[in-house]
């Protein structure tokens, strides 16, 4: 198993929940973070089926404008958006 899968799923019971938490409180205002929990149900599905996710980490940049933290967000955002960042340094280290 790959180190970023390893992460992601050592992360994962948090990024379910804050994935979740931040469409609720943010989805008005950063659309985005639907898209954000869709690439990342989608990166869960490949991880299980043992296929490459790097792609899915190329969307996530292009999306989140690498990862981008607005300043009218919570801390639940920020750590969302962090955690994804190390797991993405993760995927382009492999």
């Amino acid at each position: 198993m790959s180190n970023v899968a390893t992460f992601l799923i050592e992360n994962q019971e948090a990024l379910d929940l804050y994935t979740t938490a931040i469409t609720r409180a943010h989805g008005a205002h950063h659309p985005e973070v639907f898209e954000v929990q869709s690439i990342y149900k989608v990166i869960q599905e490949k991880i299980r089926k043992g296929e490459n996710i790097k792609e899915d980490f190329v969307k996530l940049r292009e999306i989140t404008n690498e990862f981008f933290i607005p300043d009218d967000v919570c801390q639940t955002f920020e750590k969302t958006y962090k955690l994804f960042a190390q797991a993405d340094k993760l995927t382009q280290e492999n």
